[in-house]
């Protein structure tokens, strides 16, 4: 398999400004990200996230999320979702104070007394699932938890510099974006793997485990991943 970036677990936060509860969710996650779990966690964009940025997306295919909400809307689990895949965790921050039996937090920029202890209650919370799932193998096909394992040590950063390459290709007179095909093709150039047919149906069921294949359109992907390798293995013949 490509030699990915370690895991971490991305935080997404709501952060509304329109409720109390989504100042908390900011708070929280600067807490956890700052001080609880600085070298566990990276930092997912909502904003950029909707719009489309591919760093964010890429991150949220590859590795475990939690998505932190302030209210039942649940505006961050479900833009994880619908553009990446379901988060591993998800915390909401009405139900959490409901549950804990503390007071409603005030104040949309600078939360009171209440908001602060629901800021730290919610990052505890946050911390401990980063912990949890950091002890877990995350499957990347089906975007899920397989097995404990024991966690590596990390270094903190920004989901939008994951460094997960994101190519896009045409398949059938579509643009589509890849996940890794860089890593991928990279090391079936160091195995000696030369471009051909008798490569296509390997490369295909590698990109497969890291990208969705549509049902019927294998032989198309197959056409492009095999035309994309084929001109990447040219240009690195032709580096000393």
């Amino acid at each position: 398999m490509p030699d990915l970036p370690k895991k971490k677990v991305g935080i997404v936060a709501c952060s509304g400004e329109e409720l109390p509860e989504g100042t908390v969710t900011r708070l929280a996650a600067l807490r956890v990200l700052e001080n609880l779990r600085p070298d566990a966690t990276v930092t997912i964009c909502l904003p950029l996230f909707l719009a489309g940025g591919e760093g964010d997306r890429a991150f949220a295919r590859f590795y475990p999320t939690v998505a932190l909400d302030g209210c039942e809307l649940r505006c961050a689990a479900r833009a994880t979702e619908l553009y990446s895949g379901k988060p591993a965790a998800s915390v909401v921050v009405t139900d959490l104070v409901a549950e804990l039996g503390l007071d409603k937090p005030h104040g949309l920029r600078r939360p009171d007394a209440a908001g602060i202890a629901a800021a730290k209650a919610t990052a505890e919370r946050v911390a401990g699932l980063v912990d949890t799932l950091l002890g877990q193998a995350w499957d990347r096909r089906q975007g899920a938890v397989m097995e404990q394992v024991k966690p590596e040590p990390i270094e903190a950063t920004c989901s939008c510099g994951s460094g997960i390459p994101v190519t896009l290709l045409t398949i059938a007179g579509r643009r589509v974006r890849m996940i890794a095909l860089p890593l991928i093709f990279e090391q079936f150039r160091q195995a000696g793997k030369q471009p051909g047919d008798g490569l296509v149906r390997e490369l295909l069921e590698t990109v497969r485990i890291y990208n969705p294949i549509p049902a019927g359109e294998e032989a198309a992907y197959a056409e492009a991943l095999l035309r994309e390798y084929t001109a990447f293995w040219a240009e690195t013949e032709k580096t000393p």
